[in-house]
C-alpha cells in the first residue's frame, strides 16, 4: 500500500473516532411524499369516547320498546333477553344494593357511575365480532333498553343526547378520587429495585369464584336439548291443580291446542333464561313453572320470591289465565317491585300462547 493511501486510510479511521465529539450539523427538513393530511370526517370516525359530562355525545334518540327489539336481535344470545346474562356472560341489569356484600353483583345499574360509560362501550365496542355497525340511535334504544331492565325508567322512555344527563345512576356518589399521590405519599419510600424480597413467591389465596368460563356452543346446545318439548299432535288432557297458602284446591281437565303450544314454545323462548319447565326443571332466575298454571302465587318450595308476591300468595291468588295474560303483558305494573326483569309481551296472541304452552306441563 502506497504512503498516500496509509495517510488517506488513517485520517478516515480518526474522522470516525473523533465524530461522535463534533458537534453534528441539524438535518434539512425535507418532505418525505408520504400520506396527506386526515380529513374531518376521517378524525371523526376515530373520536368516538363519550365524557361523563355528554362530551362526544352523538345527536339522537332511541325507546325502550325499540332497544328491546335491537338488544333480543344483537345482545341477548350473551347477556340474555332481559339482559340478565346467559351461563358466566355477564349480566347488565340486577345487584342492587349488594356492593356491600361479600360477592357483590355489579352492573350497570347497580355498580357503574356514569351512563356515559355504557353509551361508550356500546356504541365503540358492541355487538360482539360487529362493533360499531349501530347506528346512534339504536345505541340511545339499546342503552335505554338497558336502564328500563335495571328499573330505572320506564317502558315508553326515550332517552337522546338532550336528556342523557337527565339519567341519575344510582351509584353515581360511590366513587371517589384517586387523591393518593398526595393522601398517602408520606407512607411511600424509596422503591427498592433489585433484591426486594429474598423469599420465593408463593401463592396463598385462590379466586373465590372460579367459574368464569362460558359455555361453548356445543355444550349449550347440549344442555339445551335436555329440556323436554311438546311434539305437535302429543297434546292431551292434563290436570291443572291449585295450591298455596289460602287457596282452595281446584281441578279441571283441559284439552290443549297443540298449534298453540307450538306457537308457545317459540315465544317462551323469551322466558327460558330464567325459567325452566320439564322433567328436569329446577329453579333458576326464576322459579320453576311446571303446574303454574291454576297454582297459588309464590308456592313454589325453595325460590326466594319477592315480598309483593308473597303477599299475594297470602291473600290467596291464583295464576289463572286472567292473572297470567296481565302479568305477562307488563310484570312490573302487575306485581309491584318484581324481580323479574322481563319488560313484557307486547301481543295478546303471544300471551295465550305461552299460556297454553304452561299448561302442557302439569306439577
Amino acid at each position: 500500500m502506497s504512503k498516500f493511501l496509509k495517510f488517506v486510510t488513517v485520517s478516515a479511521l480518526a474522522a470516525v473516532v473523533a465524530a461522535p465529539a463534533m458537534a453534528a450539523p441539524k438535518p434539512k427538513a425535507e418532505k418525505l411524499g408520504l400520506g396527506r393530511v386526515a380529513l374531518p370526517e376521517e378524525v371523526a370516525a376515530w373520536d368516538l369516547d363519550v365524557s361523563p359530562d355528554g362530551t362526544g355525545l352523538p345527536h339522537g334518540s332511541g325507546s325502550v320498546l325499540d332497544g328491546e327489539e335491537i338488544f333480543a336481535e344483537q345482545c341477548a344470545i350473551c347477556h340474555g333477553d332481559f339482559a340478565e346474562g346467559v351461563d358466566n356472560w355477564p349480566k347488565l341489569a340486577g345487584g342492587a344494593d349488594t356492593l356491600d356484600h361479600k360477592d357483590p353483583l355489579k352492573t350497570v345499574g347497580s355498580y357503574w357511575p356514569y351512563l356515559s360509560t355504557a353509551f361508550d362501550y356500546v356504541n365503540r365496542s358492541m355487538p360482539f365480532g360487529q362493533a360499531q355497525t349501530l347506528r346512534a340511535d339504536e345505541t340511545y334504544a339499546m342503552v335505554a333498553y338497558i336502564l328500563y331492565s335495571n328499573d330505572m325508567v320506564d317502558e315508553d322512555f326515550v332517552l337522546s343526547n338532550e336528556n342523557f344527563l337527565d339519567v341519575e345512576m344510582p351509584n353515581a356518589d360511590g366513587f371517589i378520587v384517586d387523591d393518593r399521590d398526595t393522601s398517602e405519599a408520606h407512607f411511600w419510600g424509596e422503591p427498592c429495585m433489585s433484591n426486594c424480597k429474598p423469599e420465593p413467591v408463593k401463592i396463598t389465596m385462590r379466586a373465590a369464584v372460579l367459574d368464569v368460563t362460558p359455555e361453548d356452543a356445543a355444550a349449550r346446545e347440549a344442555r339445551e336439548a335436555e329440556a323436554t318439548t311438546l311434539k305437535e299432535g302429543e297434546a292431551e288432557t292434563l290436570l291443572a291443580s291449585a295450591s298455596g297458602t289460602g287457596a282452595a284446591t281446584e281441578s279441571a281437565q283441559t284439552a290443549l291446542d297443540p298449534a298453540l303450544v307450538k306457537a308457545g314454545e317459540k315465544v317462551f323462548k323469551k322466558c327460558k333464561a330464567c325459567h325452566q319447565v320439564g322433567e328436569k326443571a329446577k329453579n333458576k332466575t326464576g322459579p320453576v313453572l311446571n303446574g303454574v298454571m291454576g297454582r297459588g302465587f309464590a308456592s313454589v318450595d325453595g325460590f326466594k320470591y319477592s315480598k309483593t308476591i308473597k303477599a299475594m300468595g297470602e291473600e290467596g291468588m291464583i295464576w289463572d289465565e286472567a292473572n297470567m295474560a296481565e302479568f305477562l303483558k307488563n310484570p312490573k305494573a302487575f306485581i309491584k317491585k318484581t324481580k323479574m326483569s322481563f319488560a313484557g309481551l307486547k301481543k295478546d296472541e303471544d300471551a295465550a300462547a305461552v299460556i297454553e304452552y304452561l299448561k302442557s306441563f302439569p306439577e
